[in-house]
């Protein structure tokens, strides 16, 4: 969701990197948390936030088309000194940059941008959006033809919104957010050393020996994990569009005995529309599957009484050094080189 989500910035493992606006100074903000989740209908995953379709009216699946090798080639990410995976695609004969976010059940482009382009293949859907910080907008919907790198994307879907800060270049620079209704036609690899990502037709790849599985489930359109927060089992959505390593709501948080008096700080995310305010609370451990982290900075973000709001989400900085292969449309997660380590 914007940690990278979309607003994002990097908090590795506790420590904490700023996003880069171009040009520009480097601004650090606390939370990292993009928060943007987009969901429609009656399904069952959320993640940061909702969109919620007032008609239930089927989201047609885009048609992805690849190269002769079956992929879009690799593409570097564009947004500096953060993990979250932000790419260059055209559309309409226009370069921009879009962020891709497992977290975000439908894709969605700025208002500001479908203007500035002239779109006019709009759709009448009226849609309803939530933000992490509960805030409501009210958008309908385009349908767009984009290129990925040698990947071409037709009839994709997209809500539109005011994605405000996520979209502006002191923010993350990404008017065009790329989602699981992508995701689910195309398999995302990344190799996060190098800072790159491509779109993979799943069904052509053959994963090299070097690739485990990470013991994934899928809910709706999300894959969740479970991680272990200071001994307590918790289900994280994984979120290519938060940066920090994790983030809870505070009912989550509370069951696993972080809000126990301990010493916190003030965050803000960015997040659909605008700046939310987060606690930043350090657990002492946090555990996925053979690895384990000490003293994570954790955002902490407040309930909202919406329907599947999510627990938690698993962002980029559990991911780092490591090349990822992501297939919503499978439910499996592959990390490369996977090896049982502590992080200090």
């Amino acid at each position: 969701m914007a940690q990278r989500a979309a607003g994002a910035r990097l908090d590795r493992a506790g420590r904490e990197k700023g996003l880069a606006s171009r040009g520009g100074p480097v601004h650090v903000r606390r939370m990292n948390r993009r928060s943007l989740l987009i969901r429609a209908g009656a399904v069952a995953a959320a993640v940061g936030g909702g969109l919620w379709l007032k008609d239930h009216v089927l989201w047609r699946r885009p048609r992805v088309t690849f190269d002769a090798d079956g992929t879009s080639g690799w593409l570097g990410f564009v947004v500096p000194r953060t993990l979250l995976p932000t790419v260059r695609v055209r559309l309409a004969g226009r370069d921009l940059t879009a962020l891709v976010d497992s977290g975000a059940q439908y894709s969605v482009i700025d208002r500001r941008l479908v203007a500035e382009l002239g779109l006019d293949n709009l759709f009448d859907m009226p849609l309803i959006a939530y933000g992490v910080d509960g805030r409501a907008q009210m958008g309908r919907g385009v349908t767009l033809d984009l290129a990925v790198g040698a990947a071409r994307v037709g009839r994709l879907r997209a809500g539109i919104l005011d994605l405000g800060p996520l979209s502006e270049e002191e923010g993350l620079g990404a008017p065009l957010i790329l989602g699981q209704d992508l995701l689910m036609e195309a398999a995302l690899e990344m190799d996060l050393r190098q800072r790159r990502l491509r779109l993979v037709d799943a069904a052509q790849r053959a994963l090299p020996p070097a690739y485990r599985p990470l013991p994934v489930r899928r809910s709706g359109a999300a894959l969740v994990a479970q991680v272990v927060v200071e001994g307590a089992p918790v289900k994280a959505v994984v979120d290519t569009g938060s940066s920090a390593l994790l983030a809870l709501s505070e009912g989550v948080a509370q069951s696993a005995g972080l809000l126990d008096g301990r010493p916190e700080r003030a965050g803000s995310s960015i997040v659909l529309g605008g700046v939310a305010r987060a606690r930043m609370i350090q657990a002492r451990t946090v555990a996925l599957g053979g690895e384990t982290w000490r003293d994570v900075t954790t955002a902490v973000y407040a309930d909202q009484v919406l329907p599947n709001y999510p627990d938690a989400l698993l962002g980029m900085a559990a991911f780092a050094g490591r090349d990822v292969f992501l297939d919503l449309s499978d439910g499996q997660l592959h990390l490369a080189p996977l090896m049982d380590v502590t992080i200090v």
